[in-house]
């Protein structure tokens, strides 16, 4: 197996670094003197400078360089935080992921606007924004105004710091630049020759350093690893104004002396363990994973019914062994596969921030359930639609701080982002607190695009669910934002691709709400197989409420208007056996299987139910894109192929059959 290209490695390290510091930024505009987020954001903003000019990226970290020393004026309390300074910060961070993907590019022009932005807002230029002054820290900063100071500093760094890109010698040459150094290496916990490892570092420094810089330059030399290492520094001598107490201590550094040496070190190599825990992973290889688990469910499937049909009590042992095994292993793969839709949720706060900005809308954005687990490939896949819904909301839904107040409304719109895991599926929901749907403005719209015709009846929900046909716009004027009728319908393209559904629900000058139901998963289901006329098909077990016997006489007698009575409300139902157009009579004991999306539900009438059954799902073949009843086949244990019904269809189906029946009727 080759190396990882360093290169790559930095990039994805670099892109972890800017969501980090984009976090922070905006966790800033909610509190401009909270010192930990100045603190966390300058600190990101050094790493990618060093980490860019480390592996070639010049252009990136000397633009990073100038956004560092802003954030640095701001922790030494030079200057304040403001509202513009953390804006042009945030599109800087733009610019900057363009120098990370494409470093040779022409970026001058963009660079030199940036900072002249970056420029204003340090200054306070024209800022209209009231400044928040930033209180000082704990260790006394006025000292830069004094005379010459001997500094006696001793430190020693993780263990692992090499092999992490740490480089202790140009920690020492940043010292030299402060002042007259000297430097003086601690030897005595190197081990002997026969167990060194040349990657581990076990030197300890003892540095005397006379200065005139504050003892604020001396830690910043050691903030790109002050979190892990062990660090002592120590005032020993002053020509000019007495010395700052020894007692101001530095943010998560560790002084130690002779006795806790020990003890911290153990402590320390506890933690290095704990992160080494952690294995960046290609996305590509948890696929290939996924695709050989799958291979082997629908091998092991073969080998337990080989099993169930011999004698040998032996190769039936086995057969159950592998089975649990199996499972275990797939269970487990899944685990692997899935991601909290925090890692989604969080690309939404800069997005509403912008929009904010843009509308002059005063927004709020609200997440919960963010530790709610889906797949990768859900996630990746749902990032548009969310982007389109979140969108609308702040355009369509929320009004104008006037418009909200006179109203009765709180000025500040809010957006709730939430998610929650009901049996097989995930539930994310869009809820604003706006103005509602117009409900006439829809109508009206539709009818003019032939869409529906004058008068017709529809009910509430098949209104609201006009607004994801194809070119559908209410907005009475095309901006930035909308009106242009693209967007909805992707939403429900891409959502049904998933094999979810999606629900609105809407209430005049109260808000609306969109619901994407999503399955957990795309690679493996829990699965009813059912067996109608000759073939056997696959409902996914999610959908599943339960399952009834048709007798032929009830199936005769129920002709015409095919519903059944379930606990007194009449659900509508499908005859397989006709929709597939099989040619076979029905079976003496038909049964019903009823299914649900949401609030809908429909039954499936089929001959036979076999069983539960685990579906490793396979895409149909380009020539069967537009088979709207199946969402993709499986493979069964006696390597025939099974069809997996798409519920979502089948469902709508029943519905509007029911729709049909009660205007007949």
């Amino acid at each position: 197996m080759s190396n990882p290209d360093p290169i790559s490695v930095f990039r994805t390290e670099a892109a972890e670094l800017l969501e980090q510091i984009e976090s922070g930024l905006l966790d800033l505009t909610r509190s401009l003197d909270d010192r930990d987020q100045i603190d966390a954001v300058f600190r990101g903003l050094h790493t990618l400078k060093g980490s860019g000019a480390m592996f070639g990226f010049e252009a990136l970290a000397a633009f990073t360089h100038h956004c560092e020393t802003a954030f640095d004026r701001v922790r030494k309390g030079d200057v304040p935080a403001t509202h513009e300074l953390v804006s042009a910060v945030l599109s800087a961070q733009d610019h900057m992921r363009a120098l990370l993907e494409t470093p040779n590019g022409d970026h001058d022009a963009m660079s030199a606007s940036l900072l002249d932005n970056l420029h204003r807002a340090v200054n306070g230029a024209g800022s209209p924004t009231p400044a928040v002054s930033i209180a000082p820290t704990a260790a006394p900063r006025a000292e830069a105004a004094g005379g010459m100071r001997e500094w006696r500093i001793r430190f020693s760094l993780p263990v692992n710091a090499m092999a992490n890109g740490t480089n202790p010698l140009g920690l020492l040459d940043e010292m030299r630049d402060l002042g007259e150094c000297r430097i003086v290496a601690d030897t005595a916990k190197v081990p002997d020759l026969a167990t060194l490892e040349p990657r581990d570092i076990h030197l300890a420094w003892d540095v005397t350093l006379k200065t005139e810089k504050p003892r604020s330059d001396i830690e910043d030399v050691f903030i790109f690893v002050m979190d892990d290492m062990e660090l002592d520094i120590t005032q020993i001598a002053a020509e000019g104004p007495a010395p700052a107490p020894v007692a101001a201590a530095i943010p998560k550094a560790v002084v130690v002396t002779e006795r806790e040496a020990p003890a911290i070190q153990a402590a320390n190599d506890s933690k290095q363990a704990k992160s080494a825990e952690n294995v960046r992973v290609p996305a590509e290889r948890l696929d290939e994973m996924m695709d050989r688990v799958g291979e082997l469910v629908i091998a092991q499937s073969r080998l337990t019914q080989l099993a169930g049909s011999a004698a040998d009590l032996g190769l039936r042992s086995v057969s159950e062994e592998i089975e649990r095994l199996s499972g275990e292993l797939r269970d487990t793969m899944m685990v692997l596969r899935m991601m909290p839709v925090a890692s989604l949720f969080s690309r939404f706060r800069r997005l509403v921030h912008d929009l904010s900005r843009e509308t002059g809308k005063e927004i709020e954005l609200v997440t919960e359930g963010e530790s709610t687990e889906v797949d990768k490939t859900v996630i990746d896949r749902l990032a548009d639609p969310l982007v389109h819904l979140v969108r609308n909301s702040i355009d369509h839904g929320l009004e104008q701080p006037e418009e909200r107040i006179a109203a009765g409304k709180d000025p500040k719109g809010k957006v709730i982002l939430s998610a929650h895991q009901t049996g097989g599926e995930v539930i994310i929901t869009i809820k604003d607190d706006g103005r509602g749907i117009n409900r006439e403005r829809v109508r009206a719209k539709a009818e003019s695009s032939g869409l529906i015709q004058p008068g017709q009846a529809l009910s509430d929900p098949e209104l609201l669910q006009l607004i994801f046909q194809p070119g559908f716009s209410t907005a009475q004027a095309v901006t930035n934002l909308s009106g242009r009728g693209v967007g909805m319908d992707v939403v429900k393209k891409t959502v049904e691709a998933l094999r979810g559904a999606i629900d609105i629900t809407s209430k005049p000058g109260d808000g609306s709400e969109v619901s994407l139901r999503i399955p957990l998963t795309l690679a493996i289901i829990e699965g009813l197989l059912v067996r109608v006329g000759g073939g056997c098909y696959v409902i996914p077990l999610s959908a599943v409420e339960e399952c009834l016997e048709l007798s032929l006489e009830d199936d005769l007698r129920s002709r015409g208007r095919s519903f059944i009575s379930l606990r007194d409300s009449l659900v509508p139902f499908l005859r397989l056996r006709e929709l597939f157009r099989t040619g076979t009579q029905p079976d003496q004991h038909q049964k019903v299987v009823v299914i649900s999306t949401g609030s809908e539900r429909v039954g499936l009438v089929v001959d036979q139910i076999i069983g539960d059954h685990q579906t490793v799902i396979k895409s149909m073949s380009k020539l069967h894109h537009d088979v709207a009843t199946f969402s993709g086949a499986t493979i069964l244990g006696d390597g025939s192929v099974a069809l997996i019904l798409d519920v979502t269809h089948l469902v709508a189906a029943g519905q509007h059959q029911e729709a049909q029946m009660r205007a007949a009727g």
